[in-house]
């Protein structure tokens, strides 16, 4: 499976980031690669929306939230609800083929909530997998630590002939995630406790972003063997024509 590593750095485009993975899907889709995995840390803090979240009335009010604390609001590729992260995170998208029928949804959850269990569990972390009250993104496949506090979010996106699973991993920063997403739920009228939000950094004090990421590609390297790939220039085409179904206007 082919490994593609690192941001893209284009003008530090994230509507691009983003519409990466929509294109990582599109590709397989159509029949031109086969899976692969993304793996990079954003640089600059995100605030991605699900595109539910942008017919709610309080969506206008939730994207100021956002740019007034020097976050860049998106649109994500995958389902769910609004995700925050900082430089400190990890953002994980794995894009493979479909069989058929658009099966394997549950089992995909399952399977990689439980990869991602087994890495932190690596860093000392009694984590779990399963939704905590109130969390942001509520998920019956997030996975948390010790029951408590969200550590990874997971969200799949499905269309005919190819997956996209995408997961946000938070190192550090709950303290400055925590307020914003009280505001931003606030505006969309959706539940949350801040509590929810935890960090690796809060769980495993000593770790570092660079390990964590090593761990991650390690799983995966086993269980699939990657093959490290520059990021193809089609790819990076094709999310350049997405980009714009990705960037918030409003």
């Amino acid at each position: 499976m082919e490994l593609l590593r690192g941001a893209l750095g284009v003008g530090g485009d994230q509507a691009l980031e983003v519409a990466t993975a929509h294109a990582m899907l599109r590709r397989i889709s159509a029949g031109e690669s086969g899976a692969a995995l993304r793996v990079y840390r954003p640089e600059a803090r995100v605030v991605a929306f699900g595109r539910r979240d942008s017919l709610l009335p309080g969506f206008p009010d939730a994207v100021a939230a956002a740019r007034e604390a020097g976050f860049t609001p998106v649109l994500r590729a995958p389902g769910g609800r609004a995700v925050a992260y900082t430089e400190n995170s990890l953002v994980v998208d794995h894009a493979g083929p479909d069989p058929g029928r658009l099966a394997g949804l549950e089992e995909r959850f399952v399977g990689y909530a439980e990869l991602w269990s087994e890495v932190l569990a690596q860093h000392g972390i009694d984590a779990q997998v399963g939704a905590v009250p109130g969390e942001y993104c509520p998920g019956a496949h997030s996975v948390n630590a010790r029951g408590q506090v969200k550590l990874v979010g997971t969200a799949q996106r499905m269309v005919r002939g190819a997956w996209l699973f995408s997961a946000v991993a938070i190192l550090d920063d709950a303290d400055v995630l925590r307020p914003l997403l009280t505001e931003i739920y606030r505006a969309l009228d959706l539940p949350f406790d801040d509590d929810s939000v935890g960090s690796l950094a809060d769980e495993a004090p000593g770790g570092s972003l660079e390990g964590f990421e090593g761990s991650v590609i390690a799983a995966y390297d086993q269980r699939y063997g990657l093959d490290p790939a520059a990021l193809p220039e089609e790819l990076l085409t094709r999310a350049k024509a997405l980009a714009e179904d990705h960037r918030v206007t409003a």
